[in-house]
């Protein structure tokens, strides 16, 4: 039976669960018989500094936003791969991934996050290690602190993360532009598909965040005046913005606590015209399936300000302007004819540099990662043999 490993960081449900989610599914709908397991290194080592660590990564960021930003940039941007460095606490995690690595006896491994990845290249460089690992990356750039060297395979978000990574000289591993995995509930419009929602009223998605963390207050207040839209607030955990909404018992503001059905998701971006949310990885990448225009109304520190840097010069989302109405924002780039077109160029553009298209493709490459070696030196070998043939 073959047994896959995913790695993701935390307890809390985050993109990092979210990615490792979609692939675990679309494993298991494919091959059945497969042993897909999810694994939290951190609280696998220690419960103890899992809580910790997960209850002050949320308070620093709510109450330290710019020290958090540059202690993230400073960290996860050192210009040289942590994975060829010390590190200080990484005796305490790779004893315990020797340990995982024994008792699991995986085929295959996918990390959907920096830490594991960096302590199993340094378990693969060391030979400590012999099965292969993938990086799969939930959002629109890599930073330094992913592991390189021993590296099998990158999912990679962008053309220019495989640009990037092209050029330095310690990643060996197969670069592949995949994006950042989306559920496969998540489905592709039908082409030529009018949306479902109202032909009076443009249908609004708002993500609110599920914590509340960076979504500004007022922008709630002013929806109580765009009367001409329809809006869906999804409130995730947050009962008090829920309860405040659905106190104002409006018919064009509809608010909706935590959804956990992906089927019930994809019908809600069905229904949509427009997302305003914040620049998270999966998020994002869910509009970007469903052909959504996006507009940004905040970014946590870190990881969502990394990837606005990515996002708007490639006019895949726009940042909405602080201290003007968020309806007539909407209004004015929703109508704009000319605006609309080069938003869906920019959408064709991206599209057309992801080297995977469906889930058939993206199956193949995790089939190919799980050859043999000496099957897959084998391949290589022919090719080889063909493209010399060829030259000759």
């Amino acid at each position: 039976m073959t047994k896959i490993l995913f790695f993701p960081h935390l307890q809390m449900q985050s993109g990092h669960h979210q990615a490792a989610e979609a692939l675990m599914d679309l494993i298991r709908e494919r091959y059945p018989d497969s042993n897909v397991k999810k694994i939290d290194l951190l609280s696998e080592t220690n419960q103890l500094l899992e809580k910790v660590i997960q209850t002050g990564y949320l308070q620093w960021i709510k109450l330290a936003p710019r020290l958090y930003s540059r202690a993230y940039k400073r960290l996860y941007f050192c210009k040289e791969p942590l994975d060829g460095q010390y590190i200080w606490h990484q005796s305490l995690f790779l004893h315990k991934l020797k340990q995982l690595l024994k008792e699991e006896q995986p085929d295959l491994i996918f990390c959907t996050h920096s830490l594991p990845s960096c302590m199993l290249s340094k378990l693969k460089m060391a030979g400590n290690c012999d099965v292969p690992v993938v990086n799969v990356y939930t959002d629109f750039f890599v930073h330094d602190y992913w592991g390189h060297r021993g590296i099998d395979a990158h999912f990679l978000p962008t053309a220019e993360a495989k640009e990037q990574m092209q050029d330095d000289p310690h990643v060996p591993g197969r670069l592949i532009v995949t994006g950042i995995p989306v559920h496969r509930a998540i489905r592709r419009p039908q082409q030529g598909k009018a949306r479902s929602g109202s032909a009076d009223k443009p249908v609004v998605l708002l993500a609110g965040g599920n914590s509340g963390l960076g979504c500004p207050s007022r922008m709630f207040q002013e929806l109580e005046g765009a009367e001409d839209m329809q809006f869906v607030v999804l409130c995730g955990h947050n009962k008090r913005l829920y309860r405040k909404i659905q106190s104002w018992n409006l018919p064009h503001i509809q608010a909706l606590p935590y959804i956990d059905s992906r089927e019930e998701m994809n019908a809600l971006y069905d229904r949509a015209d427009a997302l305003v949310t914040k620049p998270g990885g999966i998020t994002v990448s869910e509009g970007l399936r469903k052909r959504l225009p996006m507009f940004i109304h905040s970014a946590l520190p870190g990881q969502e300000e990394m990837n606005l840097e990515t996002l708007v010069p490639k006019g895949l989302i726009t940042v909405l302007e602080k201290g003007r109405p968020l309806g007539d924002q909407l209004r004015t780039a929703l109508s704009d004819r000319v605006r609309m077109q080069r938003w869906r160029r920019a959408m064709d553009t991206y599209a057309g540099e992801l080297a995977v298209q469906s889930d058939d493709q993206l199956l193949a490459v995790v089939e190919d990662l799980l050859k043999p070696a000496d099957q897959k030196a084998s391949a290589e070998a022919r090719a080889a043999k063909r493209r010399s043939f060829v030259t000759t």
